[in-house]
């Protein structure tokens, strides 16, 4: 009889050590499936816009100051040559354009805001040329990703053209957006980078000092 309670007592604790563990490995492998908590920064959707408008150096330093933008790239878009290089670029002969590839945070700006500012930060009256800068590749062109924004960016480019920004017809060719090539390193955050080059000082700077003034209130 004591052996047999004696049995019984090992049969129970077994039971109960089998329990402990199964509850205790169901626990460890719903917490591993449970998504982590992310803060409201990383749930931002973020979208991205590609605009050309003569050397990607310009424009590329005055959209890094505005609010709302996370990211600016130069870079190719446009044309048919398969990762182009600068070299290539230059010849005036791939069909690409110099662009700017922006990521931006549509809470703080829109696609509207942007492509508004787009008409004061560089001159869309001037075909395929932005002062000395000429050539297809200089182009002043907007890329839409779809209907929607194919027709902001057109009431937009109308809104110019009647506020009468500048004198002439505005010449901005709106395309399909397609595949964007990320410039050399060397290209990114030019201005930046490279305040005391002579391009950078002649050029580049009294453009940022005049958006800078019109646009205070709108920068980081």
């Amino acid at each position: 009889m004591k052996n047999m309670y004696h049995f019984i007592l090992i049969l129970l604790s077994s039971l109960l050590l089998n329990t402990s563990c199964k509850t205790k490995n169901s626990t460890t492998m719903q917490t591993s499936n449970t998504p982590s908590v992310t803060s409201t920064d990383s749930t931002t959707t973020f979208k991205t816009i590609i605009l050309g408008g003569g050397c990607f150096w310009c424009t590329e330093a005055v959209y890094q100051d505005l609010k709302g933008i996370e990211k600016v790239e130069s870079g190719y878009c446009g044309g048919s040559m398969k990762n182009p290089s600068y070299k290539d670029i230059c010849t005036g002969t791939t069909g690409h354009a110099e662009v700017i590839k922006l990521t931006y945070d549509p809470k703080i700006i829109t696609f509207k805001d942007i492509v508004d500012i787009f008409w004061h930060v560089h001159d869309p009256t001037t075909l395929n040329r932005q002062g000395n800068d000429a050539g297809t590749q200089y182009r002043s062109v907007i890329f839409y990703a779809n209907e929607e924004e194919k027709q902001i960016a057109e009431k937009s480019k109308l809104e110019a053209s009647i506020q009468k920004i500048w004198p002439d017809p505005i010449v901005t060719t709106l395309e399909p957006l397609s595949v964007f090539y990320k410039a050399e390193d060397y290209h990114q955050n030019y201005y930046k980078t490279n305040p005391n080059q002579g391009y950078c000082v002649y050029v580049i700077n009294p453009k940022v000092e005049k958006f800078r003034k019109e646009y205070k209130d709108q920068l980081k």
